[in-house]
């Protein structure tokens, strides 16, 4: 049989035994509902935990709206004329009302990009602004030691709410809820922190229930105070399928079990071999995104198994600091040890691609150097079906295949005797 895998704007086949192949991953069909703009109208209509937003915000309070910045897939835009609408049916007045766009450590937005971030009607209406962390407001210190500093802006005003996309997260579990507060209009200083705890075992995709991450991150939202939240789910083509809003928490969680219901796979056996892809241009434009698909797909592969990861990569590494953090490092043990030294972003991947070596073989199909994958530890091949033939020449020809071509936002989870 022949599998196919997005590679740039082309293609990777392997041709395999049918015998061979345990499982093809793709994500289900979203649950029926609304979906679009009418569904996030629905979801501020019936709030989860909370009473509608109109009903919490008051005459004469400054209120705050945080959302993404512009690495992020959250359609700000399309939503806010109904947060607006909320907002003004409370009374609130335009004047009193500010978009932050939370930008964590990313660098600023052009006045063009805050434009199409907010919206024209908003851009109209209100102030639309970057977070700033150098003018913040220290409202406490989680318990493991996360200096809540927060955008004097956000920190000041007396309604609080928070927009965002639910997706996974490869060490916060998902994306989402109090995230819009911590990293979005955090400090580098409180990103550090919170980011160094990627390496505990339970700080991964699709996971909450004792993820560090995720309850530092939840510990530094509830400090701050959040009023209301509104989060979507979108599918592959990043339209909205669904929406959440009401309580911090609670709406949150209603949307991550949406989110299972349509990217969470169950894999009862684990494979010997695992064929992974981001699915093409534009996700594959190089290894930081690609990363993503080679982290969902270590929970599907077997220790002392191999993967196989299969995107073009062709700006090659695609940030600095994950580069120059690769190249420092004589074995993958390095880069996990130096998270702990010092948290940095765009380092963080490279210690994120040795955890998977922890478990398993990489091979990579892309068009990096030789030399660039065997940087990162991986191993070079140049193609799909060269990599697939020399895992089975290391493995036999009798060894189980899981297919991820949409690695990126399928998740694996084992069951049965495969979770043990």
């Amino acid at each position: 049989m022949t599998l196919r895998f997005g590679f740039g704007n082309g293609f990777q086949e392997v041709d395999l035994p049918e015998a061979n192949l345990l499982q093809e991953l793709h994500a289900a069909t979203p649950p029926g509902g609304l979906g679009g703009v009418n569904g996030a109208r629905q979801a501020l209509a019936q709030p989860i935990g909370t009473p509608p937003l109109r009903q919490i915000a008051r005459p004469g309070e400054k209120v705050a709206i945080i959302s993404s910045d512009i690495t992020r897939p959250m359609p700000t835009a399309q939503v806010m004329p109904l947060i607006l609408d909320e907002l003004y049916a409370a009374g609130v007045r335009k004047e009193d009302i500010t978009l932050v766009l939370g930008l964590g450590i990313h660098r600023p937005h052009s006045e063009a990009e805050r434009r199409h971030l907010a919206g024209e009607r908003a851009w109209q209406e209100i102030a639309v602004v970057d977070s700033d962390p150098r003018r913040v407001m220290r409202l406490g210190i989680t318990q493991r030691g996360t200096p809540v500093d927060i955008d004097t802006r956000v920190a000041e005003a007396d309604r609080r709410v928070c927009l965002g996309n639910i997706e996974y997260h490869y060490f916060a579990g998902y994306s989402g809820g109090g995230k819009a507060i911590m990293p979005g209009v955090s400090t580098s200083a409180a990103i550090e922190n919170n980011h160094r705890m990627m390496v505990h075992e339970q700080a991964h995709a699709g996971n909450l229930v004792g993820n560090p991450i995720r309850e530092d991150i939840e510990e530094a939202a509830a400090l701050v105070g959040i009023d209301f939240i509104l989060n979507v789910v979108l599918d592959e083509d990043k339209q909205i399928v669904h929406a959440v809003a009401g309580d911090a928490v609670q709406a949150h969680r209603a949307g991550c079990a949406f989110l299972d219901r349509m990217y969470a796979v169950e894999v009862p056996q684990l494979a010997d071999i695992v064929l992974v892809s981001q699915g093409g241009a534009p996700k594959d434009l190089n290894l930081y995104q690609t990363q993503k698909a080679l982290d969902n797909a270590r929970h599907a592969v077997r220790e002392g198994g191999i993967i196989i990861l299969i995107g073009s990569c062709r700006e090659g590494y695609g940030e600095a600091a994950f580069e120059r953090w690769a190249r420092e490092s004589d074995i993958p043990m390095q880069l996990i040890n130096r998270v702990h030294e010092g948290f940095e972003l765009g380092g963080h991947k490279a210690a994120a691609i040795a955890m998977v070596l922890e478990k398993a073989q990489v091979f990579l199909v892309s068009e990096m150097t030789d030399d660039q994958a065997r940087e990162i530890f991986l191993q070079p091949y140049p193609s799909a079906q060269a990599a697939l033939d020399a895992a089975f020449g290391q493995l036999g020809p009798h060894a189980r295949v899981i297919a991820m071509p949409h690695g990126g936002s399928t998740l694996p989870r084992p069951t049965g005797e495969a979770r043990g």
